[in-house]
Order: structure tokens, then C-alpha cells, then sequence
């Protein structure tokens, strides 16, 4: 297990509120919850509170790519933390989701994931993580 981290930023035209809102909301969820352009939509459920979970069905071809993981921290606007369990993840493995108001209608996310099996696979949930928030962006804007 190594402590390897991925930051990446994005700024969506949305207002603060409803980008972080967007997380929270399983039917918004499962529009832009695609880890590459032109995957079906995820299924989604979750129970939003701290300490509440998530399951998250990625759809892959034939395959069901499951991810799961827990609220730890929901402060709206402005900071969303919570677990990340999936085939390719390790023990401890979080996403922390900081949203900052740039004005009106434009927002800054700055995603933090850590821990990963190794390089590769850090390279990989970077991709991922990247079109994710290119498909919030345009799910919400």
C-alpha cells in the first residue's frame, strides 16, 4: 500500500450550491459519475448524512463496476470527504472535494484522492476523476 495522491481542479459554470448539491443528489450522480465519455449512465444510492454510505454501479460494456464508500464530512458549500472502495482501491482510500465560490455562476472544485495500489493505477483514477468533473460541468451548467 503506498500513499500516492492525485489533485486535480476544475472550474464548472454552475453556482456553488448547486455543485456541491450535485454530489449529494443520486439522479444527478449517475449522469456524470462515468469514469470515460460515452459509458452509460450509473446507478446510484446513497443515504446523505455523515457516517451514511454510498453505492455507486459503473457500467463498463458488459461489466458492473462497483464502487462504495461512506460520508465522513458534508459541509455545505463548501467540503465533501467520504470513502472510495472499489476492485482497484486500498484500505483507507478518500476523496476529498473542496468547492470554492468564484462568483455567481462559476465555482472551483479541487478533488483530492489518496491512496493507491501503485502508480499506474493513480494515473488511471486521474483520467477518470478528470472526465468526471467535465461531466459534471456539463450535466450542471
Amino acid at each position: 500500500m503506498t500513499d500516492l495522491t492525485l489533485n486535480i481542479s476544475k472550474i464548472v459554470h454552475a453556482p456553488i450550491e448547486k455543485a456541491f448539491d450535485a454530489w449529494l443528489d443520486p439522479n444527478m450522480l449517475s449522469q456524470f459519475m462515468m469514469p470515460m465519455p460515452g459509458m452509460p449512465e450509473s446507478d446510484v444510492e446513497n443515504d446523505v448524512r455523515e457516517g451514511g454510505a454510498f453505492t455507486i454501479i459503473m457500467h463498463a460494456g458488459e461489466d458492473q463496476l462497483p464502487h462504495t464508500g461512506k460520508y465522513i464530512e458534508i459541509n455545505r458549500p463548501d467540503k465533501l470527504v467520504f470513502t472510495w472502495e472499489s476492485h482497484c482501491s486500498v484500505d483507507n482510500s478518500i476523496v476529498t472535494l473542496i468547492f470554492t465560490k468564484i462568483n455567481e455562476n462559476r465555482t472551483n472544485i479541487d478533488l483530492t484522492h489518496v491512496k493507491f495500489i501503485n502508480e499506474q493505477v493513480r494515473s488511471d483514477h486521474e483520467g477518470c476523476w478528470s472526465n468526471i468533473l467535465d461531466q459534471l460541468n456539463d450535466v450542471i451548467s
